[in-house]
């Protein structure tokens, strides 16, 4: 109570320091990196890692991307291919004239490896980068290659998917923002008692938003679906807290004259309950932090410190703003739009045992469902964007022209014989899909010395420690057949090499798919685990946990199996997050409505009565709660270009409101018939039986 009341006491001075820190913290915001290559998150000691190190270490080179040229003579080309080795930060360009003079015309080249990089208006041009795929050395570069000749230009590859990801990115956030800032707003100024409110709210979570935004720079970067998410979300999961504080406040004003008295009690109140309420919604997000694939770090980190943010402003520049505010809100009240529930409750207990039947039949089919959406996410990465976009439009020709969907990178230790390497070319090529594979070996053929190549070219293929060869595949990245070409040519590798790495995007996009599919379980494992021990040291109770998390789980199932019913693949990290945030960020409408149970049950009120109460007292809550997650995340999800965005938004906007469903359907009737299993687990609740 001494803190709440210096909370009151010193309110100008909570704003005035607030205020001061937006700067810094506005600051913070704008020099934290985004990350928007997702395959760094990978853990460093996969081969893919650790075959991308050594090609920087030993190549100087970072990514690599084919470039198309369209509608371009030999000449033209042969001068672009110049212009482009002396762009910043671009190591080499592997094009006919690095291994032959332009005078010697490319048709002597053996026609397997002509026709593979020529058609008759377009030819390739295979170009590495001195940074890593998602630098912003890197990406100034691709932009710098397309602005060269606009048209006839097209780059393909991870680093201009990340270059034009990152411009959709910042081009969306802010309206992002602004939606969801809007609809939450709207839906405040119907559900809440006051005209005004919704905006004081909106000052205060979003002065927490910013706080938590520039507190990141600490990490140093974070990833775009992060960037994208973390507003919408602290938003979404933490207004809840206002609106605590807001009834809280009007209540305790019914009883006490004094305001600020008033306020104080009110501030002691909240962070009782908020503090409990919030630790489901962080421990949900302390779980993706236990994710290998490091994106659930970053995204769990920085979404559990927004909880925090939001319950440390809900209780201290919230109050300042009400207390300041108090003579414009109290003219701006008005009637609660939200009738009196207690009709509607009597007949949901009414008919709990056709809700407990229908819950029963659905709840397999919900799972089987679900477990099918999981099976049918996607990995490809650029599935998330528009068509239309630059790199979308180059991979398309990429495929279309040149029958080339992905682009692997092989290092070969340098010690390995020519003979070797020869025999092990030949069986690369033997594979299934395989377009191309392009070393110093393929170049000159089996009767031509590596040493009659030029310097300039064998400095692009070989170090003292590597050899490098790229192999081209008809096999669209993440796809099976891909997944299943990698095996087979690691394999091959492996036989002439044993230290022998293949790497590139789509190897990568296989390590993701098995490091996130063991990833789902353990972090599913993991939020279930620490929110049953959450709710079991809050309710005191064995029974509950179980109880409360069957409920929301099944709303999880329902809400992933509607993916799968309507034919929606879902990115691959939707499943994950869906898991752990929409069971941390809901459970706690079934903790409200338990908790008020387990009150009038210990009270002597008998089975019936005390559900009915609970039930009717908390469906406001968790309707403006419910309303809150939704609205501000599905404008979000219909607006959103990058699919990636729009699915986690959209299965939160749909969860929110499945959750609310079973919350108040299904948990009453659960109630109802484990009320005698309930007061025989639950401390304090024993001697409630004789009610």
């Amino acid at each position: 109570m001494k803190v709440s009341r210096l909370i009151v006491k010193h309110r100008i001075l909570i704003l005035i320091v607030s205020l001061i820190l937006m700067v810094p913290a506005t600051i913070g915001m704008i020099k934290t990196r985004v990350n928007y290559d997702m395959l760094t998150y990978l853990p460093s000691d996969m081969d893919t890692m650790v075959g991308q190190e050594e090609l920087q270490k030993e190549f100087g080179k970072g990514a690599f991307s084919l470039v198309i040229l369209e509608n371009m003579n030999a000449s033209d080309a042969n001068k672009l291919k110049s212009e482009i080795e002396t762009i910043d930060h671009v190591d080499s360009v592997v094009w006919y004239t690095t291994a032959a003079d332009l005078s010697i015309p490319m048709e002597i080249l053996p026609s397997k490896l002509y026709d593979t990089f020529n058609t008759d208006h377009s030819t390739l041009m295979a170009v590495f980068f001195e940074g890593g795929t998602s630098e912003d050395s890197t990406l100034d570069a691709v932009a710098t290659i397309r602005s060269k000749a606009e048209g006839q230009v097209f780059v393909s590859g991870m680093s201009a998917l990340v270059a034009d990801l990152k411009i959709l990115c910042e081009r969306e956030e802010i309206i992002y923002v602004a939606i969801a800032v809007v609809l939450a707003i709207l839906a405040m100024l119907i559900f809440l008692d006051n005209w005004l409110t919704p905006f004081v709210f909106i000052i205060s979570i979003g002065m927490m938003i910013l706080l938590n935004l520039g507190t990141n720079i600490i990490f140093g970067e974070i990833s775009f679906i992060t960037k994208a998410l973390a507003a919408v979300l602290q938003l979404a999961v933490t207004m809840d807290y206002s609106i605590f504080l807001w009834h809280s406040f009007k209540e305790e004003c019914q009883t006490e004259k004094n305001k600020e008295k008033a306020m104080a009690t009110a501030i002691q109140k909240t962070f009782s309950s908020v503090a409990g309420s919030s630790i489901t919604t962080v421990a949900g997000f302390i779980a993706l932090c236990f994710m290998s694939f490091t994106l659930g770090l970053d995204l769990g980190i920085v979404m559990a410190k927004g909880v925090v943010f939001g319950v440390i402003g809900c209780v201290t520049v919230l109050p300042a703003l009400i207390l300041t505010f108090d003579k414009l809100l109290t003219k701006t009240s008005h009637k609660p739009l939200l009738p009196d529930m207690t009709r509607f409750s009597k007949r949901i207990l009414k008919i709990f045992p056709v809700i407990l039947a229908v819950f029963a039949i659905i709840a397999t089919p919900a799972y089987i469902f679900s477990k099918q959406a999981e099976s049918e996410v996607y990995y490809n990465l650029g599935g998330s964007l528009p068509e239309d976009m630059e790199v979308m439009v180059a991979n398309s020709k990429l495929r279309d022209d040149f029958n080339i969907a992905s682009t692997h990178m092989a290092l070969i230790e340098s010690k390995t014989s020519e003979q070797d390497v020869r025999k092990m070319t030949k069986e690369l090529e033997d594979i299934n899909g395989v377009k191309f594979v392009l070393g110093l070996e393929s170049i000159v053929g089996e009767r031509v010395p590596i040493e009659f190549l030029p310097d300039s070219l064998t400095e692009i293929l070989k170090s003292d420690k590597w050899e490098l060869i790229l192999i081209g595949s008809e096999y669209g990245t993440a796809s099976n057949e891909a997944n299943e070409q990698i095996s087979k040519l690691n394999n091959i590798i492996k036989k002439y090499d044993t230290g022998g790495l293949l790497i590139g995007e789509a190897p990568a996009m296989k390590d993701m798919i098995e490091t996130t599919d063991t990833d789902f379980k353990v972090v599913n494992a993991i939020s279930i685990v620490a929110i049953f021990i959450i709710i079991a040291l809050v309710e005191k109770s064995i029974s509950l946990p179980f109880i409360l998390i069957a409920v929301i789980e099944i709303a999880i199932f329902i809400n992933l199996g509607i993916s799968h019913l309507t034919g929606t693949h879902l990115p691959f990290i939707a499943p994950i997050c869906i898991s752990t945030i929409q069971l941390g960020a809901t459970v706690d409408y079934a903790i409200l409505m338990t908790t008020r149970y387990k009150t009038e049950r210990i009270g002597g009120k008998n089975k019936h009565d005390a559900i009915l109460i609970a039930l009717s007292t908390s469906i406001p809550s968790i309707i403006v709660s419910s309303a809150g997650l939704f609205v501000a995340t599905l404008g979000v999800a219909i607006y959103s270009n990058i699919d990636m965005i729009s699915a986690i938004c959209m299965l939160l906007a749909r969860g929110a409101i499945i959750s609310m469903a079973m919350v108040i359907l299904v948990l009453p009737a659960l109630f109802m018939l484990f009320d005698k299993l309930i007061c025989n687990t639950t401390k304090e609740m024993k001697q409630c039986l004789k009610n």
